[in-house]
């Protein structure tokens, strides 16, 4: 199956030094089409605390996104893929001492008949594990795509291989409910279904692309101090949304 466009990461074209790499979109896409997929480690929020530099997480990580459930996804493990299938371990253990365990490499790479037997296999030459290389629209510009909460289900287990995200500990063991902006402990289950599911977040076009940089809008809070290069899209809907 050809998808018609392809992925590549090249110097971006937003005049700002901390662009950095943007990435773009080869060939054509229509809208609806799903352009990229978030990758990395999958925390929920009965692990919030396990997150690399909590409770200041982003401090020193550009690539960490939430979903609207509170899901947050770290991309900064993942980089920008590799070359092999790798299997994917993930552990609580050491993490008091402030080691994050989640990410593990074995040194050779597998085989996907080993799929789901001591860990994730994981390709990790998957060309729509990218998005978090998307960058924010500079002044005058528009985005072209958006956010898009997906959950993976894992009853395919040839698929699992191509999804390219892992959780952090077994979300299902502990069940968060949220008032107001705290999460607490709940008894009550949460999902509505017994499939299991891995919550991820891709990028789907907002209009028909052709050989363009993709850019998302960040919508970033108006609460806090942001930085120079945000520049609103819309500041009466981020107004809007974090009010």
């Amino acid at each position: 199956m050809e998808l018609g466009y392809s992925l590549d990461l090249k110097p971006s074209l937003i005049p700002h030094k901390e662009a950095g790499e943007g990435l773009f979109l080869s060939g054509e896409a229509d809208v609806g089409t799903v352009i990229a997929i978030y990758p990395g480690v999958i925390y929920s929020p009965a692990y919030y605390r396990y997150i690399p530099g909590y409770p200041r997480v982003d401090a020193q990580n550009p690539y960490l996104i939430t979903r609207y459930d509170g899901t947050v996804i770290n991309a900064l493990p993942w980089g920008s893929g590799g070359e092999s299938r790798e299997e994917i371990r993930s552990s609580v253990q050491n993490v008091e001492k402030g080691q994050d365990r989640v990410w593990r490499m074995l040194s050779k790479p597998l085989e996907g008949t080993r799929v789901g037997s001591s860990g994730d296999v994981l390709e990790r030459r998957n060309p729509l594990a990218l998005a978090h290389f998307a960058n924010h629209p500079a002044k005058g510009m528009d985005p072209n795509v958006m956010i898009c909460p997906y959950d993976f289900p894992l009853t395919e287990k040839d698929m699992r291989t191509y999804i390219p995200n892992v959780s952090f500990g077994n979300p299902e063991e502990v069940n968060m409910r949220r008032f107001g902006s705290f999460w607490f402990k709940s008894s009550a289950k949460n999902s509505v279904s017994d499939v299991p599911v891995l919550k991820t977040l891709v990028l789907v076009a907002t209009k028909a692309l052709c050989n363009e940089e993709v850019l998302l809008n960040y919508r970033l809070s108006n609460t806090k101090r942001r930085p120079a290069w945000y520049t609103p899209v819309d500041e009466e809907e981020d107004r809007r949304r974090w009010s």
